[in-house]
């Protein structure tokens, strides 16, 4: 009984032993030189870089919520296209999240610079030379930034407008609905699906097809042959027709307009009209009145050009030909009897 006593107390006291000495390595670890760094610069460090995480994530956040927030305020109302100050709130709204996350970052950036104790005066001759050797490559750059800040500002275009762009050595034009807008970029979404990503910098020209209000332009050939003045008088029937119909009364801001003869060719005069519509409305409102002028041509009488009769196209014959290739090509020949 006395030996196994005695083993326990030497049991305890070896734990006892290691125990203390753990305790002991372990303020002392936190003692030197390593532990210091850990709390004085590592966990302040960590602490920023979280907050930075965490307060770009909200930052995010609070940008989404209000253009989700302007996006019911239109979907719940009764209006047919969004207000120029909801497409140009949506837009700021992006940019302010953008542009705040950056000054977020530059600023954990400053903080973690200073907890390392790094000179910033040491710092100034390397950052002259990086300017100098990324000068070239980042006033592109700098060209986005300052022209986006200017598409915002002068309100060229915002979020859901319908824009035509003309791109520096591309020749033809982006065109489609702007999904997102930021200092350096604007997002496009083309009828096809397509997502253009086109630098703000690069941009030449702007066309706007839904800026507070469109025009839809319809062009009507007819055959040189119809009577115009009964072709007037029908279109402006179709332009009655057109204001009393409920969908296209809620697109049209006035009564379609017919402007007249626009040109003349050899077997058409092309007729024009022109109707003003809600901003993006345009091609909706031209497809439904190409419709409408189509029947009303028909019921009354007026042939379009290619409805008349085709010119027949003769094959003609060379003398040397044999005598069988007339019969193929012409038929055979007519023989008195």
């Amino acid at each position: 009984m006395k030996r196994e006593s005695g083993g326990a107390t030497d049991e305890m006291t070896n734990s006892t032993v290691l125990a203390l000495s753990f305790a002991d390595r372990w303020h002392g670890f936190w003692a030197g030189t390593l532990g210091e760094w850990v709390l004085l610069r590592g966990v302040p460090i960590a602490l920023y870089l979280i907050g930075g995480l965490l307060a770009a994530r909200f930052i995010n956040w609070g940008a989404n919520r209000i253009v989700r927030r302007i996006d019911a305020e239109y979907q719940e109302s009764d209006q047919l296209v969004r207000t120029e100050s909801a497409k140009h709130r949506q837009a700021v709204a992006s940019v302010i999240s953008w542009v705040t996350v950056a000054l977020l970052f530059v600023i954990v950036m400053v903080q973690v610079t200073s907890i390392l104790a790094i000179p910033v005066g040491s710092l100034v001759a390397p950052a002259a030379v990086l300017g100098a050797a990324l000068g070239f490559g980042a006033q592109r750059l700098v060209q986005d930034l300052l022209s986006g800040f200017f598409i915002i500002t002068e309100k060229q275009y915002g979020f859901g407008d319908l824009v035509s762009l003309t791109v520096a050595g591309i020749n033809s034009p982006a065109e489609g609905t702007v999904e997102d807008v930021t200092l350096r970029v604007t997002k496009l979404r083309s009828t096809e699906g397509e997502m253009f990503t086109i630098p703000n910098g690069q941009i030449v020209k702007t066309v706007n097809l839904s800026k507070d209000w469109a025009r839809a332009v319809i062009d009507i050939p007819v055959p040189t042959s119809a009577d115009l003045n009964l072709v007037n008088d029908v279109l402006h029937g179709v332009a009655e027709k057109a204001m009393e119909d409920p969908g296209l009364n809620a697109l049209l801001l006035d009564a379609p307009q017919l402007m007249g003869v626009e040109s003349i060719e050899l077997d058409t005069v092309n007729l024009r009209m022109v109707a003003r519509t809600l901003p993006g409305k345009q091609f909706e409102v031209g497809r439904r009145i190409r419709v409408m002028v189509v029947r009303a041509l028909r019921r009354a009488g007026v042939a379009s050009p290619a409805d008349g009769n085709a010119p027949m196209v003769e094959a003609i014959v060379h003398p040397a030909t044999a005598g069988g290739a007339e019969e193929e090509t012409q038929g055979a020949p007519e023989r008195n009897k």
